[in-house]
């Protein structure tokens, strides 16, 4: 008979989701990227960004506190001297608002590309392993692109961003997480969780103030 020490520790393999009980949750592996704002850690099941992954940003307009929401992530990424990457955004980034927001402008990489050519440097970036992070404005990729996107992701130990028109929100995607912006009245900006890994679908938004 083996010795009761060989007996496996049922928790720990719950915990590590090695094994499933029905009626039991696995507890989260909080192993996330922290996003910069304690809410919103609080709401996703990682607590924060999921590493290696592609996060999808829908949108109703360019511009609608989308750079809020992801200054505090590139700001300490950048000043640990790590490399982010801007795949042909749709205007032109204005440097004193991304260096007031803690960015390091010396790390930051605008990358100018053609429509035709920008999901692959999107999908070259995120794959290189030499970006922390990479955002991307892949506005007519099909699920196929995406999941390109999200396997180049986790190859590239990368977060990778990816900002979209809030009608992709009815299709299905390949993404870690998806978060939809929804402006409210009094000029605030709620984002609502639409899909994450990791665990059940937050049933409230995280409120930013619009800037």
């Amino acid at each position: 008979m083996a010795a009761l020490s060989a007996v496996p520790d049922l928790d720990a393999m719950l915990a590590a989701r090695t094994l499933w009980h029905a009626g039991r949750h696995a507890a989260p592996r909080l192993d996330g990227e922290p996003t910069g704002h304690a809410a919103l850690d609080a709401l996703l099941p990682q607590g924060g960004w999921p590493r290696r992954a592609l996060t999808e940003l829908l949108l109703p307009a360019d511009g609608v506190g989308e750079l809020a929401l992801l200054l505090p992530t590139l700001a300490r990424l950048t000043a640990a001297g790590a490399t982010v990457a801007v795949i042909a955004p749709p205007y032109l980034p204005y440097a004193p608002a991304w260096q007031a927001g803690g960015v390091a402008l010396a790390r930051l990489e605008i990358v100018e590309a053609a429509p035709r050519d920008a999901l692959w440097a999107f999908e070259q970036c995120l794959r290189s392993g030499a970006c922390a992070a990479v955002l991307g404005w892949p506005g007519q990729a099909g699920p196929q692109a995406l999941r390109r996107l999200q396997v180049a992701a986790d190859g590239g130990d990368c977060l990778g961003f990816a900002l979209r028109d809030s009608r992709h929100a009815a299709n299905p995607s390949p993404a870690a997480l998806r978060l939809e912006a929804c402006p409210e009245a009094g000029g605030r900006l709620a984002w609502q969780v639409r899909k994450c890994r990791g665990g059940p679908v937050p049933g409230r938004a995280f409120a930013l103030d619009a800037c």
